[in-house]
């Protein structure tokens, strides 16, 4: 899964230019409600709700592939089960295998419902720099705090990757072959991860000393930089999100 999950937010399209703080507004609203939903036909507009907004991002499909494979192998393992453990409606039996008509509607419900949020996610966060976008949450009333966590943790998952690659390039040039099992090579492998792991450490301190001395902690000043105002395309399209979820909502009680 790539890190840089911002690196297209330099594109120019209708979600690129879409005001973050509406934005952020309209995509949760649309994200809650996704979670649930369980009717086949309101599975559908979601999805193709979904698809409609990545294909205005214009984002392209390789980047949202590399973020389903990895979740979507956990998933995966809960979908292959879930049609023979739930249900009593039996459509095919093979010994003590059962498989259900409950089961097959409930692993639809769970796949669209998944590649839905995330789709949705990686567009909200793909079209903006993850500095401005979590910025933006800070003046939605996210603390501080948590902000710069999470501005820290990803940047030290950053770093933590390019040593990781430096490393492993100078293993394979002293010959080590990585897809080969051995007890030499589990070895080699335990060494990388206990270097990389001290390496990380060294510089997190490092860095934390840095901000320190730049200031980090102290009260911001009253001259911070306020937020530019909203225009009305903006508007428009966080009323249009918060009513096609309002929408997604009562017609999932009605049909429920």
């Amino acid at each position: 899964m790539p890190l840089a999950i911002d690196r297209y937010a330099h594109l120019n399209s209708p979600i690129h230019r879409w005001e973050l703080r509406t934005k952020f507004v309209g995509f949760l609203a649309i994200m809650m409600v996704c979670g649930t939903l369980q009717h086949p036909i309101l599975l559908g507009a979601i999805a193709l709700l979904t698809a409609g907004l990545y294909a205005l991002s214009r984002l392209p499909r390789p980047f949202l592939w590399a973020y389903w494979r990895y979740p979507g192998t956990l998933i995966g393992i809960v979908l292959l089960l879930t049609p023979w453990l739930v249900g009593d409606t039996v459509i095919w039996q093979w010994g003590p295998l059962q498989l259900t008509q409950e089961g097959l509607l409930r692993v639809v419900q769970i796949a669209v419902r998944f590649l839905c949020l995330v789709t949705l996610s990686v567009v909200l966060l793909g079209t903006a720099p993850l500095a401005r976008s979590l910025r933006t949450l800070q003046s939605l009333g996210v603390p501080s705090l948590l902000v710069d966590m999470a501005l820290l943790t990803y940047r030290y998952l950053q770093v933590c990757d390019r040593n990781r690659r430096t490393m492993q390039n100078a293993m394979r040039l002293r010959g080590f072959e990585p897809q080969k099992f051995s007890r030499r090579n589990l070895r080699l492998w335990a060494l990388l991860a206990g270097n990389l792991l001290v390496r990380s450490y060294d510089q997190s301190i490092r860095v934390y000393q840095a901000m320190l001395l730049r200031g980090y902690g102290q009260r911001a000043q009253a001259g911070q930089r306020q937020q530019g105002s909203i225009g009305m395309s903006s508007w428009l399209g966080l009323m249009g999100m918060v009513a096609i979820a309002m929408g997604l909502a009562i017609a999932q009680l009605r049909l429920v």
